[in-house]
């Protein structure tokens, strides 16, 4: 069975600070047609930065 396309698709979150992508979320485009930006923990950089969303 082929998998239907909807509104929900996997993104990527790149920390501003170390340009690392650590986190992965689901977003749905319906709802958040505008790129994501969350405070989260960096493990390389030992504290919450800002993590933004990126092409992929």
């Amino acid at each position: 069975m082929a998998k239907k396309k909807g509104a929900t698709e996997i993104i990527t979150l790149q920390c501003e600070v170390c340009k690392h992508r650590n986190y992965t979320v689901i977003k749905n485009r319906k709802n958040n047609p505008d790129r994501l930006e969350r405070s989260k923990y960096c493990s390389f950089d030992r504290k919450h930065t800002l993590h933004k969303e990126i092409k992929h």
